[in-house]
């Protein structure tokens, strides 16, 4: 099971035997625990559920506590499932750490990007500005939105301003350089989506 949960912390740099530098995002990945297993016979699918991050008790309600209080494992902030082949391979309250990958691993890394709020299409979508000189009154504008009379429409999927960021996004394709099992850290070469502390999904690549 190449699949897991991480939070992003930041961004560093390391130096390889040669001297080359590798700019790495450092993800504290795991550790997991199994907090419940579901079966192709009752639930239609095999999968089992993660718990995520230590949590205070104040701040779970009372049907998650009764859920992590049945599988004996403690309070976690975040709760995820993940599809795996052979269900009998785990048990409920087993810890999955961040050795489950290992140097070399090509991986998809999915998160939450940054909100950049309202934006107009030069931020947006990369638009070319019109001439900035005095009285030209089209700097930053879109410009024209649709034909004539006919259609007489805006189409649909037209990029205009909107909002922007605060979307999931998935980078493929990621080196997984260094594994630090002890203290369950990951450091992926680029930059992944999300700020820091955002939680993200690590899974190994689909396109290879």
């Amino acid at each position: 099971m190449k699949n897991m949960l991480g939070i992003k912390i930041g961004m560093t740099q390391i130096f390889t035997e040669d001297g080359t530098v590798i700019p790495v995002s450092v993800v504290e990945s795991g550790p997991l625990y199994v907090v419940q297993k579901k079966t192709i016979d009752k639930d239609g699918y095999n999968a089992i559920q993660v718990g995520f991050t230590d949590v205070k008790a104040i701040r779970v309600n009372k049907p998650k506590k009764g859920h992590f209080d049945k599988s004996n494992v403690g309070y976690k902030k975040f709760l995820r499932e993940i599809r795996v082949d052979n269900i009998d391979d785990f048990q409920i309250g087993q810890e999955i750490k961040a050795d489950v990958f290992a140097e070399g691993d090509m991986v998809d890394v999915t998160g939450t990007s940054k909100g950049k709020g309202t934006a107009g299409v030069v931020k947006r979508h990369g638009f070319g500005r019109g001439r900035m000189s005095h009285g030209s009154k089209f700097h930053r504008r879109p410009g024209g939105l649709s034909a004539g009379t006919y259609p007489g429409r805006v189409f649909k999927g037209h990029r205009m301003m909107g909002r922007m960021g605060n979307e999931r996004v998935t980078v493929q394709n990621l080196q997984v350089v260094r594994v630090d099992a002890d203290k369950n850290l990951l450091l992926i070469k680029g930059a992944i989506p999300g700020p820091k502390k955002g939680l993200v999904s690590i899974k190994a690549t689909v396109k290879k």
